[in-house]
């Protein structure tokens, strides 16, 4: 039931990754890591509902 976790992976597999990540960033760079992934997504998510927004204005004229 929990084997599987993530695309597949059990929580050993996801333990080694992890541990695999500390060991090459550090753990200082990881929350700067993870910010800019934080802003890399939130603005692909701006830029689709502006595509989206664009689409509905093009089918109303």
């Amino acid at each position: 039931m929990m084997n599987l976790l993530l695309f597949g992976l059990g929580m050993q597999e996801i333990l080694v990754i992890a541990l695999i990540v500390l060991l090459l960033f550090g753990g200082k760079k990881i929350p700067e890591l993870m910010k800019g992934l934080g802003k890399g997504v939130k603005s692909f998510k701006d830029g689709m509902k502006d595509l989206e927004d664009d689409e509905e204005v093009k089918s109303e004229e």
